[in-house]
């Protein structure tokens, strides 16, 4: 399975930050992105990333954030991509603003999956410079198109 078979298009976004943008308004605004699917409030998948963030930060370096729940309720796993190329503060791990938030959402019953799932995105993420092309990108359409064409590029790759 590839990321962008859990990510659409559509739940890829730009946010040019503003001075009051912070770390819940960006889970806020990921949660959104989810929307409502299987019965789930995007209410509910805020409280969900909120909840696990509370728990541990999971800004987990470079400029990358990886914000992940689970619901019961919830049939399959989805994906949400937000770039902040000012970056947010995230008490991430190296205390460096967070530019790329990538978040991963699914049913409890799938642990397994959802931590292959999270392996995954750490690995498409590896990159300097392919993160600095995902928050160079001018529209949400290129960054899932670069998202596409990595992929593509890996795929016989270990």
């Amino acid at each position: 399975m590839r990321l962008t078979d859990l990510l659409a298009p559509e739940r890829v976004g730009i946010q040019r930050a503003g001075g009051d943008f912070d770390k819940e308004k960006a889970l806020s605004r990921l949660a959104g992105m989810f929307g409502e699917r299987d019965g789930v409030t995007v209410s509910e998948i805020e409280h969900v990333l909120l909840e696990r963030e509370a728990l541990q930060s999971t800004g987990i370096g470079e400029g990358v954030a990886i914000p992940h729940g689970a619901l019961p309720q919830l049939k399959e796993q989805v994906a949400a991509l937000l770039i902040v190329p000012e970056g947010v503060e995230f008490q991430a791990i190296d205390d460096a603003k967070v530019s790329i938030l990538f978040g991963v959402i699914g049913p409890k019953r799938a642990t397994g999956e959802h931590l292959k799932t999270l392996a995954r995105v750490s690995r498409l993420l590896r990159s300097r410079d392919f993160r600095q092309r995902l928050v160079g990108a001018d529209s949400a359409t290129d960054i899932y198109e670069l998202i596409s064409a990595e992929e593509a590029d890996k795929k016989g790759g270990p």
